[in-house]
């Protein structure tokens, strides 16, 4: 299981704590996050019952029912009190109320089986394996959902979701059989633009970089928007059954983010001076729960 938390730099530069929760009731768990979050935010953790969890949000979401619970409630209650996969989807579902839509991406290590959970408002699908794999990249996959709850044009390969599915299905297709935690790292830190063909980090990129984009990420950001790619997270099936995980802060390329030069050169973003900060790239290091 592998994931680039995508935001605003100026929320994922303090984007860098990791809990380890032990809680009175139900599972203990591991997970990234930010000060003052009871969830992880981007949704990255494991459980002692054996569950690996992640997600990637939905592009272009419209529907959001006032009356049910919020995502953060069902997103914590899950990562903490889920054993299998159907115990996930069903309290995932339960009081579904459209905000923050999302598809899951799921593990349990016990059975090694595998799951997508794709959870509109309107429809709500989940699928499984035992042999494959599945992998986001903010797009919509079902086609009633797609046409009921989204604006998404999935035809449109310029488009950074779509792109970026196009190279997951290139690399994970290419390395079948193979895949491991270096190779998952590795992944993280792609620089390919599958609509241009060609080495070029930008909003099409695995490894985000909308700041180096004359393109932005609409309607989300403007050209040159500070923002992408502010960290990731690795773990394989052994890595979760000791609680442990690989992460790395800033952009797992390599690549630095100087707050002050961008601003020099696009001043159009003066504005974020005061909270704006530098987003260094560091080492992968592993995390462990605590004896």
């Amino acid at each position: 299981m592998a994931h680039n938390n995508w935001t605003d730099y100026m929320t994922g530069s303090r984007w860098n704590i990791m809990f380890d929760v032990r809680p009175e009731r139900g599972y203990r768990f591991l997970m990234d996050g930010m000060p003052g979050l009871i969830h992880s935010g981007d949704d990255f953790g494991i459980n002692a019952a054996g569950m690996m969890i992640t997600e990637t949000t939905i592009t272009g979401f419209h529907g959001f029912d006032p009356d049910g619970v919020a995502e953060f409630v069902r997103a914590r209650k899950a990562m903490q009190y889920s054993a299998s996969i159907d115990d996930f989807a069903r309290i995932m579902k339960d009081g579904d109320n459209g905000g923050y839509a999302n598809d899951w991406l799921l593990a349990d290590r016990k059975s090694g089986e595998i799951a997508s959970l794709e959870l509109g408002l309107k429809h709500v699908n989940l699928w499984r394996t035992r042999d494959g794999y599945f992998a986001g990249s903010n797009y919509p996959i079902d086609p009633q959902l797609t046409r009921d709850e989204t604006d998404y044009d999935l035809n449109d390969p310029s488009l950074s979701a779509n792109a970026r599915h196009i190279r997951w299905d290139q690399l994970l297709a290419q390395n079948k059989g193979r895949i491991d935690v270096t190779l998952a790292r590795s992944f993280l830190g792609d620089h390919f633009d599958t609509f241009d063909k060609k080495i070029q980090p930008g909003e099409r990129t695995l490894c985000g970089h909308i700041e180096l984009s004359p393109r932005g990420s609409k309607p989300w950001q403007p050209p040159y928007g500070t923002a992408g790619a502010v960290q990731a997270k690795v773990a394989d099936a052994t890595m979760a059954e000791q609680m442990e995980l690989s992460a790395s802060m800033g952009h797992p390329d390599g690549i630095h983010f100087k707050a002050a030069k961008h601003l020099r050169e696009h001043p159009e973003f003066a504005w974020e001076q005061d909270v704006l900060r530098d987003l260094d790239s560091h080492p992968w290091t592993n995390f462990k729960i605590a004896k």
